[in-house]
């Protein structure tokens, strides 16, 4: 059976993201073994929407040290927002779901935790889609089993924020033997040696 939409079917879907940031950034962390790892939403939400309409994007995260940059970005590509979460971002989400659920069809949430499976039978009995997008395996199967539709994400989904080691300035090299051992050295080293060579030649001349 062919998987590919008919051009005649028009899909008018309304869809809200709600991504908990701290269980998607330690999910990708934990499977991809790098710390320096972040969601890729550039190539996410293109394929989570499947040609349905973006009605709301808001990433969730606890703590207030959340990125300039990717505020600005959500805002300049999807008009989505950041909010900072005193504790855990699971209240504000579901109270943001439960304030949305009669204004779009279909709300993804973007969290493998099984905080979320009330919310998830709730939506579902006020008659919203529910999708679960996470990595499969840090994914509770509770919250599977009430999902309509689970979106695995996978490698090319994130990226790495690589940190920039600082570079040696050009042109110095490592002195090796007693003369590494005095340019390693303090300044009042270099100093007593200095005074210890006429003394040790002045012993020479009397002898």
């Amino acid at each position: 059976m062919s998987t590919t939409k008919p051009d005649s079917i028009k899909i008018s879907q309304s869809v809200a993201i709600l991504v908990d940031g701290n269980n998607i950034e330690r999910s990708i962390k934990e499977v991809s073994n790098d710390p320096a790892a972040m969601p890729n939403f550039d190539v996410m939400v293109p394929r989570l929407l499947d040609q349905r309409g973006l009605n709301r994007l808001v990433y969730f995260r606890e703590g207030r040290n959340i990125s300039d940059k990717l505020r600005e970005r959500l805002h300049t590509h999807y008009h989505g927002s950041v909010r900072p979460c005193h504790k855990s971002a699971d209240i504000p989400l579901t109270i943001k779901a439960t304030q949305l659920a009669s204004k779009v069809d279909t709300i993804i949430i973007m969290s493998g935790d099984s905080d979320y499976i009330e919310l998830v039978r709730h939506l579902k009995g006020e008659g919203v889609r529910v999708e679960i997008a996470a990595v499969r395996a840090t994914t509770s199967g509770l919250l599977l089993d009430e999902a309509d539709y689970f979106h695995p994400l996978e490698k090319s989904d994130w990226f790495s924020l690589e940190s920039k080691k600082p570079q040696a300035p050009k042109g110095r090299r490592k002195m090796g033997g007693k003369a590494g051992k005095a340019a390693e050295g303090s300044p009042a080293d270099s100093q007593k040696s200095r005074k210890a060579r006429p003394a040790k030649a002045a012993r020479q001349t009397s002898k």
